[in-house]
């Protein structure tokens, strides 16, 4: 069976998408393929924190509308989606760091919560057209128990770090918005399908954030220095940045096209068979790369992270018709070869893999 995912090109054609936070790792990539099918594109972000992230590498060979600005400035916010006018919206707009998190809570706090409903109220104020507005929060609002248990988008809401609770809020946000403004009974006259989704831990070239998993193996391989692993075995459920990418677009398109056929939250993320330990992670990507060697260097004083968490995607394989393309070792392998690349390259390369992940 042809998935999904793979009828989506033609759809996004000449579609008005506007991306805040086009600027991080996902959001470039979200904004390249975008743009590979053909849609018009305005992105909203702060200017990027990495020099040498991804964002500077296909702003450079992409057409594009672009917007440096907070997404707490909700005047300003409101202005651009009002000027564009789009048809369908993702906001990926956040601060995405657990452990920046701890440094910068209230901070965490506003980005992620109020800036999502400074999204919502332009929605509500300044659209009176169809919009579809897909709004990206993480695999982390669950009330993490740390058993072996596969979460479900019915779960309870929860986060013990800031930026995993601010996201759990931002849910609430989300769902007092769909509810009181965008209410699915009166679809009909409001036209707004608001949808929330929930993805593990990505990966992909062009990455370079501190504290997270891959930028530190590559800097590490990099330098030729032992990678430092905090939490050797913590488990995760590792995929591919087009993994979840390929979600949020499909949900787009469904949606749009019939909202009562879509629900109001879906979990992206691998099957549940193919969640890796962070070790299993740092092997498969030192065996990609060539040459390296890693150490254990846990410490009981540094900020808690999750030692366990896997995500149940049955829901959007039943009802979105979604499903992964990569397995983990598949996305670490994918995504070590992108590092590789030299610096001429890795705009072609990055088009090739979404070219590569469609015709798989």
């Amino acid at each position: 069976m042809e998935s999904v995912v793979n009828k989506i090109s033609s759809f996004y054609t000449n579609k008005r998408v506007f991306v805040t936070g086009h600027t991080g790792f996902k959001g470039a990539w979200l904004i390249t393929w975008l743009r590979l099918m053909g849609a018009d594109v305005k992105g909203y972000s702060l200017p990027p924190e990495d020099s040498n992230g991804l964002y500077n590498i296909v702003s450079k060979n992409i057409e594009f509308e672009n917007v440096f600005a907070d997404i707490r400035d909700a005047k300003r916010l409101s202005a651009e989606i009002e000027n564009f006018q789009p048809d369908i919206i993702f906001h990926l707009a956040a601060q995405a760091l657990v452990r920046r998190s701890y440094e910068i809570p209230s901070e965490t706090f506003d980005v992620n919560v109020v800036g999502t409903a400074n999204v919502l109220e332009a929605v509500k104020n300044k659209l009176p057209k169809k919009c579809t507005v897909v709004l990206i929060t993480t695999d982390k609002v669950y009330e993490n128990r740390e058993l072996d248990y596969h979460y479900k988008e019915e779960d309870r809401l929860g986060g013990y770090d800031p930026y995993s609770a601010s996201k759990a809020a931002a849910e609430i946000v989300i769902s007092s918005f769909r509810n009181s403004f965008f209410n699915i009974k009166q679809y009909s006259l409001h036209q707004k399908a608001i949808i929330s989704t929930r993805a593990g831990n990505v990966i992909g070239g062009g990455d370079w954030s501190k504290d997270r998993i891959i930028p530190d193996i590559v800097r590490a391989l990099q330098q030729n220095k032992t990678i430092e692993v905090r939490n050797p075995a913590s488990v995760r459920p590792w995929q591919h940045v087009l993994e979840p990418l390929a979600g949020y677009l499909t949900v787009a398109m469904l949606a749009n096209e019939n909202y009562k056929t879509v629900s109001e939250a879906y979990n992206f993320g691998p099957l549940p068979v193919d969640h890796l330990a962070v070790k299993e992670l740092v092997e498969v990507a030192i065996k990609s790369w060539g040459s390296g060697e890693w150490a254990d260097t846990s410490n009981a004083a540094q900020p808690h992270e999750a030692g366990l968490l896997k995500l149940d995607i049955s829901k959007a394989l039943k009802e979105l018709k979604w499903q992964p393309k990569l397995s983990s070792s598949e996305a670490i392998e994918w995504t070590m070869t992108w590092y590789k690349q030299t610096e001429e390259n890795v705009f072609q390369f990055t088009q090739q893999q979404i070219n590569n992940y469609l015709s798989k």
